[in-house]
């Protein structure tokens, strides 16, 4: 996995528009492992982002879906979910070290990242293993991103806490430069 420098976010959209699918992954009942799904239902609001190139999608623990999903003709991926810390800089602030809770972290995965041989469970939500398959399922891993946040409570419950909450809007104006450089802006809404 690579990082994605932050010149990148701000880069200019590409002129032809691309089939961009915004995946929000993770299980709601586990607090913070349900960023993703939250970061989605906030994008899903934003009607600037609804374009007839772009979807954007809650999967929740629904693997299987996400990979079927891939293999119609999908040419960008953005995930958004909870990542472990990592000792690598924040993009957003390169001086904090991506491992406080509620830290955002946006990261590029290319197909050597992943390991193929990962076991797909079709009850669950492994986006690893899902990209990791694509390749097996007839399908080739289009340009990925994740934009991931730190978790500071993965226990049994609902709801975010408070930090991971806080990064919310970060991550939402993540995923839109990522929208930026892949997929026109709905022109009829554009502020």
């Amino acid at each position: 996995m690579n990082q994605v420098p932050p010149e990148a976010l701000a880069a200019p959209a590409p002129q032809a528009a691309a089939r961009v699918l915004v995946a929000g992954v993770g299980n709601i009942f586990l607090r913070d492992d349900g960023f993703g799904p939250e970061v989605a239902r906030r994008l899903a609001s934003e009607s600037r982002l609804l374009t007839s190139d772009v979807r954007v999608v809650d999967y929740g623990i629904r693997g299987m879906h996400l990979a079927y999903d891939l293999l119609d003709h999908v040419d960008v991926l953005v995930l958004v979910d909870a990542v472990p810390s990592e000792p690598a800089p924040s993009l957003e602030d390169p001086g904090q070290s991506g491992s406080a809770a509620g830290s955002i972290r946006v990261m590029r995965i290319r197909a050597e990242d992943l390991d193929g041989r990962a076991a797909l469970d079709p009850h669950g939500m492994n986006p690893a293993a899902v990209l990791g398959r694509l390749r097996t399922l007839g399908g080739e891993l289009p340009t990925t991103y994740v934009v991931g946040c730190v978790p500071a409570d993965v226990s049994e419950g609902i709801g975010l806490s408070d930090p991971v909450s806080a990064a919310v809007p970060e991550a939402v104006s993540a995923v839109v430069s990522l929208l930026a450089r892949h997929a026109p802006v709905n022109p009829s809404v554009a502020a």
